[in-house]
């Protein structure tokens, strides 16, 4: 069950509440109009073994990411009928009005985080799948941004990397990933709206002076404008995914 915090942030978990089931995907909407959010979502994508269904992506930015396990390697996402392929710790942009579908090649299930910016407020929309083409990769035609091939940019005693962001064509939101060491930052505040996902470690999320426990899979919604910090309170490092909307960086923070 969501856990609502000062200011309206939540934290929920990522299989709370009942999926939306299509053929080999179910989806878990944890962030987004519906729930108090203004322009932003995030829902877990759960993709069985096999080809899934084609969704039309609407009037908005859809930032994908391919959260790590061995099931992700060798799977590949076809984009408006091309097919390129995919791995765990990966950024995918999807344009506005494009059409996406996930050819999960292994025998377990694949977990994808999407952001959508603005939120069409809106479960997925299914079309006929395209034929698929295979195209080879490149820095400029490929949609697939790898975390292992951008550079870790340092913050006090933090890193974070960019993934999605104008270089992948997208003018409005931003795609991170960020790593926390054990320990409190100080609070503080952004003038976006922000979704994290947490991939690894534990810890709590604070909101002005309320908090709640946070663990891997925990999903979260920052209002813009609220007071907050992610604290590691583990002995090892707290990894999340973070999305916002509008763009920018994710160094520029304002203290409390």
């Amino acid at each position: 069950m969501a856990v609502i915090l000062e200011g309206g942030c939540r934290v929920s978990q990522m299989h709370d509440d009942e999926p939306l089931i299509q053929g080999t995907l179910r989806v878990w909407r944890q962030v987004g109009r519906a729930n108090g959010a203004h322009a932003i979502s995030l829902s877990v994508m759960e993709f069985a073994p096999g080809l899934s269904p084609a969704m039309q992506n609407g009037d908005c930015d859809q930032i994908l990411y391919v959260v790590n396990n061995e099931s992700a390697n060798g799977c590949s996402a076809s984009i408006d009928g091309r097919s390129y392929e995919i791995s765990a710790d990966s950024g995918i942009y999807i344009h506005p009005k494009q059409t996406f579908a996930i050819n999960n090649r292994s025998s377990d299930p694949l977990t994808i985080i999407s952001s959508q910016c603005p939120d069409p407020d809106r479960g997925p929309q299914f079309i006929d799948q395209p034929a698929i083409k295979s195209v080879a990769e490149s820095a400029k035609s490929s949609p697939i941004v790898r975390l292992s091939d951008q550079k870790a940019q340092p913050t006090a005693d933090r890193w974070y990397r960019v993934l999605i962001d104008e270089r992948a064509g997208s003018t409005q939101v931003t795609q991170f990933v960020g790593s926390i060491p054990p320990g409190r930052a100080p609070d503080h505040f952004h003038h976006y709206e922000e979704v994290l996902f947490i991939l690894r470690g534990k810890g709590r999320m604070w909101a002005g002076e309320s908090n709640t426990p946070i663990a891997a899979g925990s999903c979260i919604y920052l209002p813009k404008g609220q007071v907050h910090c992610v604290e590691n309170t583990g002995e090892g490092e707290l990894r999340l995914l973070g999305v916002f909307y509008p763009a920018g960086s994710p160094s520029v923070r304002y203290d409390a």
